[in-house]
Parts: structure tokens; sequence; C-alpha cells
């Protein structure tokens, strides 16, 4: 009744979803976030009241991206809808305080929305019996809010408060278990490293906006696209700190080694950092500002180098990981400089298709297989490769479900994650054909990537389905009882045959696992309905996610592959893996990484100890700190003692002074008075 009344009123078309409300779904995308740690703290101190708002509110800004993403399909969709209003600064100064609405900024606002809804149903099974659970929801919800903000936005002082409110959280979520030292570390050094990062971006953004004389995406894009030949050195410097603050965020060089770090944090804020919030915002930001990156050859230079140093170097990290969450960690790093690649080749119609093309694929597969290690962690207690290993042969429910994690990640067609990542290395080779110094230099790291992916993928997944030393024992005694057969009568069957279980095991063998007593049941170590239902949801889109290339929402030329190029990557990725197969042949784990000397995998486990690197660089700076803070106190106890100084002097002058004046000083008194009394008289 409502519906047909606002149809009849004229306020929304039903063709196009267009309301003509104040409040657009892309208000909501943002507010309906925003509203999750508001009501949970204020309204409930009780866990199951808090999973309920969670839960409901995310999905319902899971709901209104996907309005938003229908409303821009019918082309219904608001393009800029005001927020609180313009920020009056003056008549030669505009703040406009709106966002932003288009193909591109729909699609992530809606992977981010469903990343989140699915790590809020999985937190609730994670972390059932933490009694910060309440805390943990709700910096979730306002770490979402500020990451639809950003992408959402269409002015620059919008997208920093969002850029900021990302970085408060993630120290909340990586801090989580603050009673631990090294959580703590991980959530400060995490802080520090992006809070240093960040300040380029200021002076970037502040540069950008000066410059135009407004703070809104596209008066900046509009004004420096004409002003690029004439003040191309400012755009550049600008680019420059915004390339600088965007690696701090991404974890690229040289501030890659916080996000490993970070795994000290819950699993379900490792997937939401991870997969599609704040390691992603690089890309959005550049994104919406590529019409500018493609007028500075420099800064795609350094974009393109910085991306691939950091996805070369996280590749052969990710590889000898001991630690698995951490092999994912480095595999982010490595992922987010493939969608930084896609941003600096740049496609021939200057715009982000290819760098978001491959976000929103990673969002799906890196956020099941980060979800799926907290799921297996729980049930093996640690992310070891001691703890995991063969964990998917004793838990066969979650093997598919890892595998196409696995699958997509490492590009294997026809999955999200070859699409996205072809069409990257298809592009840099035309470009590189042509000329493109950042397209070459793309191009050579991307071939290596392929092979470093394909490599440290199978390497997790032959570690996860590596027999256990009772499984093998088990294979042992089924091959020698297959060459052994005896004639058993009847009562000796049922007299000298072992006891078995309700499976046909032996209940009293040494060599055999068996559960311990006050173990709980499988079913008890298993998520709920609801996120199971997000993961498998998460793993359909990864096997399914490729076909959204082919979607009028992304601009990309799928319809001339390079067939040669395709071939030559799979071939490279097979190489890998067989030598991975091959490598972990007769190691005790599975693991091939074990052929590699132990003190360089103790090292690559610290990140070749990049944070002697940060105490070096950083121990100079605290030293003139030191030295400005010391003399600062002396100038303030000088200033503070020089009242007491000057009065122990005025004290010593009278006991030195007789008070009785010199003649000198009565000669010229008398001198002065006569000359003003002559100056009278003759005036």
């Amino acid at each position: 009744m409502m519906l047909s009344h606002l149809v009849a009123d004229g306020r929304f078309d039903a063709s196009t979803l267009a309301v003509d409300f104040p409040i657009q779904p892309s208000h909501l995308a943002v507010l309906l976030q925003v509203a999750i740690p508001v009501l949970i703290v204020l309204g409930t101190r009780r866990s199951s009241r808090a999973f309920a708002i969670a839960s409901v509110f995310s999905f319902l800004g899971l709901v209104a991206a996907i309005a938003l993403l229908v409303q821009e399909t019918r082309g219904g969709a608001v393009a800029g809808p005001d927020s609180i209003g313009s920020l009056p600064l003056g008549p030669g100064f505009d703040v406009p305080l709106h966002l932003q609405v288009d193909r591109l900024s729909v699609l992530v606002a809606v992977a981010v929305g469903l990343v989140s809804w699915v790590v809020q149903l999985f937190t609730r099974w994670y972390l059932y019996s933490d009694p910060r659970y309440r805390q943990f929801a709700s910096a979730v919800g306002l770490f979402t809010a500020a990451m639809q903000l950003v992408v959402l936005s269409g002015d620059v002082l919008l997208i920093l408060v969002g850029w900021e409110l990302m970085g408060w959280c993630s120290y909340l979520l990586i801090g989580h278990e603050s009673e631990r030292e090294k959580a703590r570390r991980a959530s400060y050094k995490a802080f520090m490293v992006t809070r240093i990062a960040d300040t380029p971006l200021v002076i970037g953004l502040a540069i950008l906006s000066l410059g135009a004389h407004s703070t809104g995406v596209e008066d900046i894009v509009r004004h420096w696209s004409a002003v690029a030949d004439t003040h191309g050195t400012a755009l550049t410097a600008a680019l420059l700190c915004l390339i600088c603050a965007v690696a701090g965020k991404s974890a690229q060089v040289p501030f890659q080694d916080w996000l490993p770090d970070a795994m000290e944090g819950p699993t379900p804020a490792s997937a939401l950092i991870h997969a599609a919030t704040m390691v992603a915002a690089g890309t959005v930001v550049l994104g919406k500002l590529i019409a500018l990156l493609e007028l500075s050859d420099t800064a795609r230079v350094i974009l393109a180098l910085v991306a691939s140093v950091s996805m070369v170097g996280a590749g052969i990290l990710a590889f000898c990981q001991h630690d698995l969450k951490r092999l994912l960690a480095w595999s982010t790093v490595s992922q987010v400089g493939l969608m930084l690649l896609g941003l600096a080749v740049v496609a021939a119609d200057g715009s982000a298709d290819l760098g978001i093309a491959h976000l929103l694929s990673h969002a799906m597969f890196k956020a099941l297989l980060f979800l799926m290690i907290g799921w297996l962690s729980v049930l093996v207690s640690g992310t070891t490769v001691e703890r995991l290993s063969g964990a998917l042969s004793k838990y066969p429910e979650a093997r598919r479900m890892v595998g196409i994690g696995l699958l997509a990640l490492a590009a294997v067609p026809p999955l999200a994650g070859f699409a996205s990542k072809d069409l990257i290395i298809d592009e840099a080779a035309r470009r590189g054909i042509d000329g493109d110094l950042p397209a070459r230099i793309a191009f050579a790291a991307l071939i290596c990537v392929v092979l470093l992916t394909a490599a440290y993928t199978m390497r997790m997944w032959l570690i996860l389905i590596h027999r256990t030393g009772s499984q093998r024992v088990q294979v042992r005694e089924w091959v020698e009882d297959s060459y052994d057969v005896q004639d058993v009568g009847i009562v000796e069957m049922l007299t000298d045959l072992p006891q078995v279980d309700i499976h046909g095991r032996q209940t009293e063998h040494p060599d055999l696992e068996q559960p311990l007593e006050d173990e709980p049941p499988l079913s008890e170590q298993q998520p709920g309905g609801g996120a199971r239902f997000g993961l498998q949801l998460l793993a359909l889109l990864s096997v399914v996610g490729g076909l959204l290339v082919f979607s009028p929402m992304l601009d990309v030329d799928w319809k001339h592959p390079n067939v040669w190029l395709i071939g030559a990557s799979l071939l490279l990725m097979g190489a890998a893996a067989l030598l991975v197969r091959l490598m972990s042949v007769g190691t005790v784990y599975g693991d091939a990484a074990a052929r590699i000397p132990t003190f360089v995998r103790a090292s690559a486990s610290r990140g070749f100890d990049v944070d002697r690197l940060y105490v070096a660089f950083g121990r100079p700076i605290l030293g003139l700190a030191h030295l400005v803070a010391r003399t600062d106190d002396r100038i303030d106890d000088g200033v503070q003692r020089l009242p007491e100084l000057s009065g122990a002097l005025i004290k010593r002058a009278e006991r030195v002074h007789n008070h009785r004046p010199t003649s000198g000083l009565v000669a010229v008194s008398f001198g002065l008075v006569v000359v003003g009394l002559m100056g009278v008289i003759l005036w």
C-alpha cells in the first residue's frame, strides 16, 4: 500500500528503483553500518543481542548496496547525493561534502558489504566465549562504515575522514586481545606505520584541492586535467604523496611489514582487513583519480616499481612462511600489488576497471581463505605447519571450500582470480609492446608472480591434505592385510577379534589416534548455519565471480584474449606446482619449504628483519627529538629562573652601591637642565 502510494506521488520509479528522498541507498550503505556500534554500545550489554544487531544491520547495509547497484544498472541512481551539506569556507573555495555514485564504486560497495556481513556471522561463532565480543562487533561495523565512506565519497575531505577512521579501527581490531603483548605490539606497529605514511596523503590532497579551489573529486580531476601541461610538477608531487600514503595503507614497499604482524588479531579481523577494506582502500582512492595518474609518467613509473617489488618480494616471503596465516598475509601484499599494477598500466580508455576487477575477485577468495583458516585453527588449535598438516584429511567437509579459494588465488581458469589477473597481464603485454615503460616493468613482475603464486598455493594445499601419522599407519596395515589371507572360523571371529567402534576401527589400537574424552564433538566445532552459508556464498562467488568481466558494469576488453599468453601462464603455473610437489615428497609435514635452509626460513618468517630498518630509520629521528626536547627544557628552565636571577642581581647591586651620586652624574644632570632652560628661553 505504501509502495503504491509512493508510485502515485511520483516519488518512486519501479522501473529504475529511483527514489525521490533525501536519504538514498548510498547514504544507507554507510549509515546502517554506523548504527551497529551506536546501538550495541548504547542499547545492550548481552552478546546475543549484540550479534542480532550486528548481523541484521550489516545485512541491511548489504541490501542497501545491492539496491544501489540495481539503481545504477537501471539508470536510477543519484550520481552526487548530498551528505550534510557543503562546508562554508568563503566564496573562493568549495567543499561540497557529497557522495559519488558510479559503476565501479557501487560494485566495490557491494563487495565490502558482503564481506562485512559474512565476517559478522563468522565472528559470533569464532568469538563465542569472548567477553569483549560486543566491542569487536562494534569495531567491525565502524570499520566497514569508514570503508564505505571512502568508496562512495565524492569529496577528498570525506575520503580523508574515512581513511583515518579505518586506521583507528584497525588498531582496535588487531589489538583486540590486548592482554597479549604480541597483539599490543602488532596493533601499535600497524597504527604508527600507517600514520607516518598518511602524512603525505594530507599534503597531496591539499595540493590538489588548493589548486582546484575545491575538495570535490570531479572538480579536482577537471582542473588538473586542464592545467597538467603548465603545472605538471605540482601534479606529479601530489600524486607521489598519494602513492606514498597508498603504499602505507596497502602494506607495499617500504611499509609492507606491518600487515603480516597484524595476524596477531582475531581471524575475522584479518579477513576483513585483508579482503575488501583497509588494504584495498588505496586502490579505490587512486582509481578515483586515475585520469590524473595517466597524465604523469613519473608517478606511473614509481607506482609500477613499488607494486612490482612488493609483489615479487611478498610472493617469495609467502612461500617461506612457517605460519599459514602469515602466508596468506604476504599473499595479500602480493595481490594488492597486482591491483595497483592494474592502475599503473592504465587501460587505453583511461579507466580503473582492471585494478577494481581484481579487487572484487580478491575480496571473495581471500575472505574465504582467511575464514577457513580460522575454522581449521579452531579444530587443530593453531595455524603453524605442524598444526595444520593433514587438517583437510581429518576434516574433509572443509576441503572443497579451501580448494576453491586456493585455485582462485592461483588464478586457475575459470575461477574469479583467473579472469582479473589475465586481463592485467594482457594489458601490460599490449602496452609494453607499444613502448610504455610502466607496462614493461609490470609485465616482467607479473611473470614472476605467476610462478610464485602457483608455488605457495600448491605448497599450502599439500600441507593441508598431507596424511597424518596415524593415517599412514592405517594405510600400511590395510596394504599388509591385503597380502595376508587366513582362514578364520566363525567362533574365532566372534571371540578373538578386537573390539571396534561404530566406524569399524579398533578401540584399543596403540597407533591410531583416539578422541579425548573431553573433546567436544565435531558438530560443536563447526560454524553455525549462518556462517556456513556465508562461507558457501563466498566459495560460489569465487567460482563464478569471473563472469563479472562480461557484464556492462566493467569496461574491460575480454573479447580479444591473448591465447598464447594464457597458455604460457598455465604452463608456468603447472611447472611451478609440479616442482613444489616434487619438493614436498619425503618431508614430514608435506612441506616443500622444508627443503630451504632453516636460517632462510627463519629469517623469512620474520620478514627478513625489516623491523631493524624501521629502528635504524627511527633512531636518529628519536635522537633529534630528544635533543630538541632537552633544549626546550633548558630554555624553559632559563625563562622560569630569569626573575630569580634578576632579583639576585638587584640585591647584589644594592650591596655595592653607597646611595650617593657621583660627580659625573651630577654634572650630566646639571648640563641637561641648563640646556633645557636655554632651549625654552630662546624659543
